[in-house]
């Protein structure tokens, strides 16, 4: 599909190690997918059900709203947890630009 590399393909990333989400935030990530997931198995309902349009839009408009929500908490994971967790750069800095990449959305 195109979303990275298949089975056996190598990639830069590999030297990396894995960071994963920690179980804290873990949590709340996928408490925030799975209601995401019940909005967008209900505007499904709606176009079956011949729904309004202007319904499903506005339906589609806070999903796009959670989506964009539960990506800026990803990320602010990834650059506080992952980022500053050797401490190269300051957590505050990191707080900065943060509040930057969110008044630009």
């Amino acid at each position: 599909m195109g979303f990275g590399p298949h089975k056996g393909q190598s990639t830069m990333e590999e030297t990396v190690p894995a960071r994963p989400i920690r179980e804290h935030t873990q949590n709340e990530v996928l408490l925030r997918l799975r209601r995401i997931e019940g909005q967008v198995r209900g505007i499904q309902r709606m176009v079956e059900e011949n729904r309004d349009c202007r319904d499903v839009v506005v339906q589609l408009a806070a999903v796009k709203a959670a989506v964009a929500s539960l990506n800026t908490l990803v990320a602010e994971t990834y650059a506080q947890e992952c980022l500053c967790g050797g401490e190269s750069i300051a957590p505050a800095e990191v707080t900065r630009l943060l509040d930057v990449l969110k008044t630009a959305r």
